[in-house]
């Protein structure tokens, strides 16, 4: 039974539905892709898939409009698969649990996937219908946005006639987005040392932070789980002599983590540890207590045991280092109000047998900014004796002063809603640096309708935000 069914519009939550059946993580695209090679077959319309999953979608001009420019729109795909405690479901396998709440739409225990569902099922509306006016249309979808817009990189887009881009991977209604960060993915790896020790297992978890988005909430102050596990054990190490069993923390390096756990081997202290533990975690909830209200640090003490445990020069090392690596804002702009221009993430962390991973998503709007953070990172991590690799890198995607395409879409929303959008650039990372890159003299915007708490399991994606959007996107393309 359908759970959208009724909603306005229509063809827009139909299609947002049929999508959120489909398992689509990172990486994992091939199902989406091939539904979405599918739809293009049914409805007799050109398209292209690549050896990525990427996929391009082409439909002609409407009667009228033959000789009007092309427009590209353009999302991704995949999605951040993020999910509670207890919630059941394999992203590689099961479909989304949709549920309406009052005027929104979320997923029961886990992330929604409108970052960039919405973007997907706007765009097979517009395909789907016989109705609707357009120019000649290029509908670009992309995978592994969210892990490195390795998509975008790797797309063949030597087919496309537009030079009008019309990005759909934004969450504020009424804000255009014009300019966006470039950024990379840095894992800092520290080689591990083990030995075997016996004493008592102490296990730390640190849960109910808010999270959210690494670029988009990063200047919110909100609460990084890594990081304050890692500031416990520093805590803990003026005064106990211990050893690190475990060590993890987060899923995706886009997302601010919200929980994260330590398994520790001390002797003979546990309790008077325990009790430590708890008085440092007071302090932290009286720190955060606007940001992060609902912070919990849980301790439990195991029998004693004989376990594989880093020895102590690996846990100091360990431990310093994870408290020594930068992390947050670096940089405010000077010549935006409010924008962050140079942030990092540590979104994961790993103890595994070979190494501690700790994995940053590193942003700026400049590029030189970004890669002298880089070097501080190396420098630091190298002088512990590890490493760091840099993956997924993209650029910034640049303001331009002069865009026809953005004057339009400006008088088209005042005239639809009365007032003036905000034009704006913003600290996330979009997929349209790249493709601006690809194509010559590209002139782009990104816009969407209102979601909140995007990459976490809170994400809400608004039902009538997304008909008035739907509205504007129709006059958008029907201009001339």
């Amino acid at each position: 039974m359908s759970v959208l069914e009724g909603l306005e519009p229509r063809e827009v939550f139909h299609y947002f539905e049929e999508i959120s059946k489909i398992p689509r993580p990172s990486y994992k695209e091939e199902k989406i892709s091939n539904y979405l090679v599918e739809f293009a077959k049914a409805h007799s319309l050109e398209y292209y898939q690549d050896g990525l999953n990427n996929v391009i979608i082409i439909k002609e001009a409407t009667s009228g409009y033959e000789e009007v420019e092309p427009v590209i729109i353009q999302g991704h795909m995949d999605m951040v698969c993020e999910k509670e405690p207890d919630c059941t479901i394999d992203f590689e396998k099961d479909p989304l649990s949709l549920q309406i709440e009052g005027d929104y739409i979320t997923a029961n225990g886990t992330t929604l996937g409108g970052d960039d569902g919405i973007a997907v099922a706007y765009a097979l509306a517009i395909l789907d219908s016989d109705t609707i006016a357009h120019p000649r249309l290029e509908f670009i979808c992309t995978v592994s946005e969210e892990v490195g817009m390795e998509g975008a990189k790797g797309i063949d887009v030597s087919m496309l006639k537009g030079k009008k881009l019309l990005n759909l991977d934004s969450e504020d209604e009424g804000m255009m987005l014009v300019s966006c960060a470039g950024g990379c993915s840095a894992e800092c790896v520290l080689p591990a040392e083990w030995e075997k020790a016996a004493g008592q297992e102490v296990i730390i978890h640190v849960s109910g932070l808010k999270g959210g988005h690494s670029g988009a909430e990063i200047d919110k102050g909100r609460a990084n789980s890594n990081l304050l596990l890692g500031r416990i054990l520093l805590e803990l190490s003026e005064v106990f002599s211990y050893q690190i069993r475990e060590l993890c923390g987060g899923n995706k390096d886009n997302a601010i983590p919200r929980e994260s756990k330590a398994v520790i081997l001390v002797q003979n202290q546990a309790k008077k540890l325990a009790n430590h533990i708890e008085e440092i975690a007071e302090e932290i909830g009286k720190e955060f207590s606007t940001s992060d209200p609902d912070i919990r640090v849980t301790v439990t003490v195991v029998e004693s045991s004989e376990a594989e445990v880093l020895t102590a020069d690996a846990t100091r090392k360990s431990v310093v280092l994870l408290n020594l690596l930068p992390n947050g804002i670096q940089r405010m702009s000077d010549d935006i109000q409010g924008l962050v221009e140079t942030s990092l993430n540590l979104g994961v962390m790993n103890l595994q047998h070979e190494n501690l991973s700790l994995r940053y998503a590193v942003r700026s709007s400049v590029g030189t900014e970004k890669k002298y953070l880089l070097k501080k990172l190396t420098a630091l991590t190298e002088e512990f004796g590890g490493s760091v690799t840099c993956t997924g890198d993209y650029p910034a995607w640049e303001y331009r002063k002069e865009s026809k395409f953005r004057e339009d879409m400006v008088r088209i929303f005042r005239e639809m809603y009365g007032y003036e959008p905000k034009v704006e650039a913003i600290h996330a990372g979009l997929e349209c640096g790249i493709l601006a890159g690809k194509i010559q003299n590209l002139d782009g915007v990104s816009i969407g309708p209102d979601m909140i708490a995007i990459h976490t399991t809170e994400e809400k994606l608004s039902i009538s935000s997304t008909q008035r959007v739907w509205e504007y996107i129709l006059k958008v393309l029907a201009c001339k």
